[in-house]
């Protein structure tokens, strides 16, 4: 097909979030009425991938959340960050990170398993996280009273640059600091004060 590559270019630029093989092939398919095979669209995505690694480029094309992003090479960030700043972005409160990590463990998860776990209540961060598209409502629980369920949203892997979630670390990868303030006393040590 002609101009394959920079139509599947013009699809991923559009997109605001990233979009997979199959919404290309089949936007490729209701505008041109015919079928382009898979392959060839893959090839096409690779050759775009090798064309934007070239230092020519300060963005590249990712592979990410399942589908195909152009994204800001790292060597930029640096930047891009002191003009977020500028525009004054807020991060995520403590309170909202641990929210969100209940979610994307445990989801579906309705607000009362998030609030057991946490210990508070989650109203305020799971506002907050709804409103920035990062949560979103996956349904009803089939328990009493059929409370909403809670899970992460196609921005939350974008946020995080997931592909998926298969992609989060597990509790093994998670370890104590290999320093800490001061020394463990000895065992025998406190052995004897407690004797005493």
């Amino acid at each position: 097909m002609k101009q394959l590559h920079q139509n599947i270019e013009s699809l991923i630029f559009t997109a605001e979030q990233p979009i997979s093989e199959a919404e290309i092939a089949h936007t490729l398919e209701i505008h041109f009425g015919l079928s382009i095979p898979k392959p060839e669209i893959q090839q096409a995505i690779l050759d775009l991938i090798e064309k934007y690694q070239s230092d020519d480029f300060s963005f590249e094309l990712v592979a990410i959340a399942e589908g195909y992003q152009f994204l800001t090479k790292g060597a930029f960030h640096a930047i891009i960050g002191t003009f977020l700043k500028q525009k004054t972005r807020r991060r995520l409160s403590r309170a909202a990170m641990e929210t969100l990590s209940i979610i994307a463990y445990k989801q579906p998860v309705t607000k009362t398993e998030m609030e057991k776990i946490r210990g508070v209540s989650c109203d305020y961060s799971l506002q907050k996280l709804l409103e920035k598209d990062l949560g979103s409502n996956t349904g009803r629980s089939a328990g009493p009273g059929r409370p909403m369920l809670y899970g992460t949203s196609e921005k939350f892997m974008d946020y995080f640059g997931l592909k998926s979630l298969k992609e989060l670390p597990q509790p093994k990868d998670f370890k104590a600091p290999d320093s800490s303030i001061g020394e463990q006393a000895p065992i025998e040590e406190l052995a004897s004060r407690e004797e005493e």
